[in-house]
């Protein structure tokens, strides 16, 4: 009784320590996830990966090997439930478990899951069942394909993704002409002072010359705005647009009949 009572406690402190050990790395690991995101690298994650696969197949060892004995023939009874925090149960669970209640013992000792998660589970090994060796291959080489080609994609646009870094883009503009470009329009720098060739003469800047627009002007000859045949039309006499004695104006022959406001041109 004693030799097996022995036994038990060092299969305990064994798989305590395994434990111990496979927590510590599902933090460090959960720690580096949530904190080191951003300088986190894919051979890192499957370093850990690869830790906590080794652990859990020693921790299965442990749990297979000979002088282990069947944990599941061992049976825990609740001695004491009291609704009372209890500081030991606090430093055994690291702070987990504040108190050992009633409310708490179903959960940490229950030897089977939810009836809800038992019944969906044997669902799926139902199902499971049902396939034919031949349906599940299939299905494993069709997975397996589409895995494949997903991951060929994936690599592909990687492998763009690098090239088009690496190309240095090009440029679609000239600088030096931009520049050119916004000194005319900001300074007017570069621009002449070209003008046309009738506009001789003084005149105002940003005017067309006199000569200009009068040009041909010569052989109009008095306007006079239709009317009723009998009403008589006050008119103006002509006047001239420009002396000829002005510099830089060509004496024009237009003359202007203006009609009194009166009348209206198109008067029934």
């Amino acid at each position: 009784m004693q030799r097996e009572e022995k036994q038990l406690e060092a299969s305990l402190d064994a798989l305590l320590s395994q434990v111990a050990d496979l927590k510590n790395s599902l933090g460090s690991f959960i720690y580096k996830l949530e904190n080191e995101y951003d300088r986190l690298t894919w051979p890192s994650v499957l370093d850990s990966f690869a830790l906590l696969s080794g652990q859990l197949n020693t921790l299965n060892k442990v749990l297979k090997h000979e002088k282990t004995p069947l944990f599941r023939n061992q049976v825990i009874i609740p001695l004491v439930l009291s609704p009372d925090r209890d500081e030991d149960l606090m430093r055994q669970t690291e702070g987990r478990v504040p108190v050992f209640s009633h409310e708490v013992v179903p959960d940490h000792l229950r030897t089977k899951p939810d009836p809800e998660v038992e019944e969906q589970e044997k669902q799926l090994t139902t199902d499971a069942a049902r396939i034919g060796a031949d349906a599940a291959q299939k299905q494993i080489q069709s997975l397996n394909k589409m895995c494949s080609n997903l991951l060929e994609k994936i690599s592909k646009e990687e492998r763009e993704s690098e090239s088009g870094g690496l190309r240095p883009n090009k440029q679609t503009f000239n600088p030096a002409d931009t520049n050119a470009l916004v000194a005319a329009v900001a300074f007017g720098k570069g621009l002449s002072n070209w003008r046309p060739s009738g506009s001789s003469g003084p005149g105002q800047p940003g005017q067309p010359g006199a000569g200009t627009i009068l040009a041909g002007a010569s052989g109009l000859q008095q306007v006079q705005m239709a009317g009723a045949p009998n009403q008589q039309q006050p008119l103006l006499s002509g006047v001239q647009m420009a002396q000829a004695g002005q510099t830089g104006k060509m004496p024009s022959g237009i003359k202007t009949n203006i009609k009194s406001a009166s009348m209206h041109p198109y008067q029934r």
